[in-house]
C-alpha cells in the first residue's frame, strides 16, 4: 500500500521538548505508568490550528529493551476546553510514513466544538516519520524525474527498475542498519501506548484512517483494555498485509481511472476529448505513450505520468484538474498544464523522501514478501493484463521489499472481541482500500459497527463534508451510541455529488475536500 507525499495539510509543525511537568489529565495513572514519561506542551499554533501545542517524547527503540536506546517522537495536542475530559483521542493519517502533526489540528476544527471540546486530540509523527527523531531518508531523490518506463516490456527496462529498487534497499540497510529492525508496525502501537501513558489516561480512543486502521486495529489487538473508542476510517485488508493487499489495490485504481475517463467524457463540451470513455481512455495511453518518448518539459515521462493521475483515485476532487492538463496536452499541444499538474500532484519533495523510507521500511518489515523476483514478474504482468492503469508503478514502488535487508515479522491477526463497539467506515469504491478490507475488519472485530458510503470513491471519508457520515461519527465520539443495522452493513450513506468542470483557469486545488487529500498515500 501506498504513501507518498506525508503533509495532510500543508501545515508544518515545530516539536517541543519533554520535561518532568505533568500531564493535565483527570484520570488517575495506573501501575503501568507509574514510571512513565510526562509532556511538557508549547504551543506552535499555525494560521489555521492557532491552538495547537507540541511536544516530544522519549520511547525505546526497542520496547523489548525499554532501558536500552531511545529514540524520540513528535506529538502535537489540541487541548480539551471543558471541565470534564474524555481523555486523549490519538490520530493516525495512515501511510505508513504520514506525519500526523497537522492532522490533530484538522480533526479538532472539523468535529462538532461540542466533541472536540471534549477530547485532547493527539497527533504524532510515528517513529521515523518527520519531526521524530530520527526521522529516516534513504535515498534523496528517489523519485526524481525522469525515471525509466514502469512498464519493463524489455529486459533492459526491467534491468533499470530493477536496479534502482535494489540500490533503494542496499542504501537504507547502510544508513539504518541499527534502526531499521524496530521500524514496523508492532513497535509503533507500543508508541501510542507509551504516548497514552504519558498523559496520564488508563484508556485512550483512537481515529485512524487508511494505514493507520491497520495500527488502531492492531494496538486494539496488543492492548484491549485500554481502547475507549476506536474510529476506523478506510480500512485496510489484514488477511493480505502487504503484497497480497497491493496487487488488490491495482485492479481498484484501475477502476477509478476508467471512473474519470467516464466522468470526462460527461463533459465534452468543456474538455473536447470525446464522449466514449473507452476511447478517451485511448487517448489517455496513447498520451502515456508519447511522454515514454519524449517526457513533458523534461520532467514527464511514462512514470510521471502515472503519478500525477494517481491521487486522482484517491479523491475526486483533483478530477477537474487532470482533466484540464490531459485535455491541454492532447488537443492544444500544450504541455505546461500537465507539468504543473505533475509538480502538484506527483512530485516527491524531501517530505516525501522522508515518508517513503518508512513506508518501505514498515511494510518491508512487518509481513514476508515473495524474495524471488520471477514471482513478482508473473504476479503483476498477470494483473497488468486486465488492468495496466496502475500495476507496474506499484509493484517497482514496493519492489525494495525483494531485497530488503530486514528479517520479515508475521502479520497481526486483528480479531478481537473484548473491545467496546468499535465504529467503522468504508466506501464501497475506494481504491486504496478496497471494500473487502471494510467488511473483513467488521467480520473480525466482535460487536463493530459498519457504516457504508455507497458508491463513494475517496479515500479518507469522515470529515470530508458528508453530513451523513459525520453524523455517526459525532454521535459515537461524544457518547459511544454506533448504529445497529441488524444486517452485515449497520448504515448506509449517499457518497457526495461528483466534481463539476472548473470555472476559472486560475482556480487551484482546494486546501480542504477529502480528509486524505493532501495525503496521497496508502496504495496507503
Amino acid at each position: 500500500m501506498r504513501k507518498r507525499a506525508a503533509v495532510l495539510c500543508a501545515a508544518v509543525v515545530v516539536a517541543g521538548t519533554v520535561t518532568a511537568v505533568p500531564a493535565d489529565a483527570s484520570a488517575p495513572g495506573t501501575a503501568d505508568t507509574a514510571h512513565a514519561a510526562t509532556l511538557t506542551w508549547k504551543s506552535c499554533g499555525t494560521t489555521d490550528y492557532p491552538t495547537l501545542q507540541c511536544a516530544s517524547l522519549e520511547v525505546p527503540l526497542d520496547h523489548r529493551h525499554p532501558y536500552g536506546k531511545q529514540i524520540t517522537l513528535a506529538l502535537s495536542r489540541v487541548k480539551h476546553t471543558t471541565k470534564k475530559s474524555l481523555g486523549p483521542l490519538l490520530v493516525n493519517p495512515g501511510g505508513p510514513g504520514g506525519s500526523g502533526l497537522t492532522l490533530a489540528g484538522f480533526v479538532a476544527s472539523s468535529l462538532p466544538k461540542s466533541v472536540a471540546s471534549r477530547y485532547d486530540v493527539i497527533g504524532f509523527d510515528p517513529r521515523g516519520v518527520g519531526k521524530s527523531k530520527p526521522a529516516l531518508d534513504c535515498k534523496p531523490g528517489h523519485f526524481d524525474p525522469v525515471r525509466p518506463d514502469s512498464v519493463p516490456s524489455t529486459p533492459a527496462i526491467e534491468r533499470a527498475n530493477l536496479q534502482r529498487a535494489r540500490s533503494f534497499a542496499a542504501a537504507c540497510g547502510r544508513k539504518y542498519a541499527r534502526v531499521l529492525p524496530y521500524i514496523d508496525t508492532l513497535q509503533t502501537v507500543r508508541d501510542m501506548d507509551a504516548i497514552r501513558a504519558a498523559t496520564g489516561y488508563r484508556r485512550t480512543s483512537y481515529f485512524g484512517y487508511s494505514y493507520g486502521t491497520y495500527l488502531g486495529a492492531v494496538y486494539a489487538k496488543l492492548f484491549p483494555q485500554r481502547v475507549k473508542r476506536l474510529v476506523l476510517d478506510s480500512i485496510v485488508d489484514p488477511t493480505g498485509v502487504w503484497y497480497d493487499d497491493n496487487l488488490g489495490q491495482d485492479y481498484a485504481f484501475n477502476d477509478r481511472h476508467r471512473a474519470l475517463m467516464s466522468w470526462i467524457a460527461k463533459y465534452d463540451s468543456t474538455y473536447r476529448l470525446g464522449t466514449d470513455p473507452e476511447k478517451i481512455e485511448a487517448k489517455w495511453y496513447a498520451m502515456r505513450g508519447a511522454l515514454a518518448k519524449k517526457p513533458a518539459g523534461g520532467k514527464v515521462g511514462a512514470s510521471e505520468l502515472e503519478d500525477t493521475f494517481i491521487p486522482g483515485g484517491y479523491y475526486n476532487g483533483y478530477w477537474p484538474y487532470l482533466a484540464e492538463a490531459f485535455a491541454a496536452y492532447v488537443n492544444d499541444k500544450n504541455a505546461d498544464p500537465l507539468v504543473e499538474a505533475y509538480e502538484n500532484f506527483g512530485a516527491v519533495d524531501a517530505s516525501g523522501d522522508n515518508g517513503y523510507s518508512v513506508y518501505t521500511s514498515v511494510q518491508c518489515r512487518d509481513a514476508a514478501w515473495p524474495r524471488d523476483w520471477n514471482q513478482w514478474r508473473k504476479d503483476n504482468w498477470e494483473v497488468y493484463d486486465k488492468a495496466p492503469f496502475m500495476a507496474w508503478n506499484n509493484a517497482w514502488y514496493n519492489a525494495p521489499c525483494a531485497f530488503w535487508p530486514t528479517e520479515s515479522l508475521r502479520p497481526v491477526n486483528i480479531a478481537n472481541g473484548k473491545l467496546p463497539p468499535v465504529l467503522l467506515f468504508q466506501a464501497t469504491n475506494d481504491a486504496a482500500t478496497p471494500y473487502v478490507g471494510g467488511l473483513t475488519v467488521h467480520r473480525m472485530l466482535a460487536g463493530s459497527s459498519f457504516v457504508v458510503e455507497d458508491g463513494g470513491g475517496n479515500h479518507g471519508i469522515t470529515l470530508s463534508g458528508n453530513t451523513c457520515l459525520d453524523k455517526y461519527l459525532a454521535k459515537y465520539l461524544s457518547d459511544g451510541t454506533v448504529p445497529r443495522g441488524g444486517g452485515e452493513i449497520d448504515a448506509v450513506c449517499p457518497k457526495l455529488p461528483d466534481p463539476k468542470p472548473l470555472t476559472s483557469k486560475a482556480a487551484s486545488p482546494s486546501a480542504r475536500g477529502s480528509a486524505l487529500h493532501g495525503l496521497v498515500g496508502f496504495r496507503g
